[in-house]
């Protein structure tokens, strides 16, 4: 059971279902490929800082943080009362947590070797114009994943999920196929790696 999350200005931030501590072994075996693809990519990626924009509750960030030993690393989300919460449980020495949106980020040209939105680019309200501060902050690459759609409506629809929605998560303003995702991410550098752990789809890009 997952439930809706809100920012205080009324943003739908996302959901609080845990799919990375989930018990339920098909979500498990979902993840567990996921993470398998994320992991490849990241280290290719090989980055000393990075960007994490919606980094959420934390849990990756702080695992991304913990293997850049000192490097910088940046988590950004928007001010919601259990992503900071988590914020609390989730920390490294070489971690900052930072509340503001993705639209117009303060930070300098290539100020991040990497930037990152696991699971982000659907809630945004302009992709567009959020990929192309991303690929200005960051200095050699972007790593991004969203849901495969409309394969990820289906799934919901199959499970009896947001049906009057026609299976639209809640807080999903953008969907993308395979191909159009890889288009938004082939105008702000060069997708290097495509990898499709069902039921998302997740580049590396080199910008």
């Amino acid at each position: 059971m997952s439930n809706v999350t809100v920012s205080k200005d009324g943003v739908i931030t996302g959901n609080t279902y845990d799919k990375y501590g989930s018990s339920n072994p098909v979500v498990r075996r979902l993840m567990a490929a996921f993470e398998r693809d994320l992991d490849e990519l990241f280290t290719m990626a090989a980055p000393s800082s990075l960007l994490d924009v919606g980094c959420g509750e934390g849990v990756l960030v702080q695992q991304w943080a913990q293997r850049l030993g000192g490097g910088r690393v940046v988590g950004i989300d928007l001010e919601e009362e259990s992503i900071q919460a988590g914020w609390a449980q989730h920390t490294a020495p070489n971690l900052q947590y930072r509340v503001m949106e993705a639209e117009n980020l303060p930070f300098a040209d290539g100020e991040f070797e990497l930037a990152s939105a696991i699971e982000v680019l659907e809630h945004v309200p302009d992709p567009e114009h959020t990929v192309g501060e991303m690929a200005r902050c960051a200095s050699r690459h972007l790593l991004v994943s969203v849901p495969h759609e409309p394969l990820w409506r289906m799934l919901n629809m199959a499970r009896g999920a947001y049906w009057k929605d026609l299976g639209n998560t809640p807080g999903h303003l953008n969907h993308w196929s395979r191909r159009s995702f890889v288009e938004l991410l082939s105008r702000h550098g060069e997708v290097v790696e495509v990898r499709s752990p069902f039921p998302w789809t997740m580049l590396l890009v080199r910008v």
